[in-house]
């Protein structure tokens, strides 16, 4: 484990939304529907796995915050939440949600069993958690099924503050997890929201190799943060969508100074654990 500082380089590297053509896959037509059974059916082929990678180092950071509410950025359907306050595993939830019989639901109807599937699984040391993202769709979703306990359709990449809700939230937020931001957030999320914490927290955030979360850590550095990185310890993603998008990862995470061999080149993306905390 070391700081992240170590060995960093190519901090100028351009995120998702600057990338031409053949770059990184983008599933937009996905992330924002009245319930997720489009986002398993799409992701289910890719074998996308991260959510249930974090759990373990969600759970720690959970039972080791000072108190408050877990924020969970970038949620969508509120995945995380339902692995980290269920018992339910990731391959459970592409079974059901891809399930024949699930498929002949409306979006009413799933709503009401998701519900009862949920609160029957909940479990014993279930956490509060709330989430941000910019697809109102999904979050509507998650917070009618119980998943979160409130939600915050808002996108603070511009120059937009928190809502009055948000920043009010922001007062209790003990952790900030993430799993499928890091290639779309930029450091003024992290500034818009961390000039409202009330309370000491951390961040637990499983970043592409993709991208350089330097310029986030120097952010959370000024709020008094210290970020720490085990960069040989990856955790699987995905795998690729084809040979064009393996092309991009692998070059770009030799861009960063990693070596891809053995993980990208292997067919998948791969993500390394940010894990923040209070200096001192």
């Amino acid at each position: 484990m070391s700081d992240w500082g170590a060995g960093r380089s190519g901090e100028g590297a351009t995120g998702e939304d600057g990338r031409a053509p053949g770059g990184k896959t983008r599933f937009e037509d996905i992330y924002d529907r009245p319930d997720p059974r489009a986002y398993f059916r799409r992701l289910a082929p890719l074998e996308y796995e991260i959510p249930q990678q974090a759990q373990a180092a969600f759970r720690r950071a959970a039972a080791e915050r000072d108190g408050g509410t877990v924020l969970d950025l970038c949620c969508s359907y509120g995945i995380n939440a339902a692995l980290l306050n269920h018992d339910v595993t990731l391959a459970e939830l592409y079974a059901r949600y891809t399930d024949p019989a699930v498929s002949a639901l409306t979006a009413a109807e799933l709503a009401v069993h998701d519900k009862e599937f949920y609160a029957s699984r909940r479990r014993a040391d279930a956490v509060p958690v709330i989430g941000l993202d910019v697809a109102g769709s999904a979050l509507r979703y998650a917070r009618g099924v119980g998943l979160l306990d409130d939600a915050y359709a808002e996108n603070l990449e511009g120059d937009a503050l928190p809502s009055p809700r948000l920043r009010a939230a922001m007062s209790d937020v003990g952790l900030i997890t993430l799993t499928g931001g890091g290639s779309y957030l930029t450091r003024r999320t992290f500034a818009a929201l961390l000039a409202w914490a009330g309370r000491p927290l951390r961040v637990s955030a499983f970043v592409l190799r993709t991208v350089s979360y330097g310029p986030i850590a120097d952010c959370l550095a000024e709020h008094g943060l210290r970020t720490v990185v085990d960069r040989s310890r990856t955790y699987p993603q995905r795998l690729f969508t084809d040979a064009a998008e393996q092309r991009f990862a692998v070059e770009a995470v030799r861009a960063l100074g990693a070596d891809p061999a053995g993980r990208e080149e292997a067919g998948r993306f791969h993500t390394v654990l940010y894990e923040s905390t209070p200096e001192g």
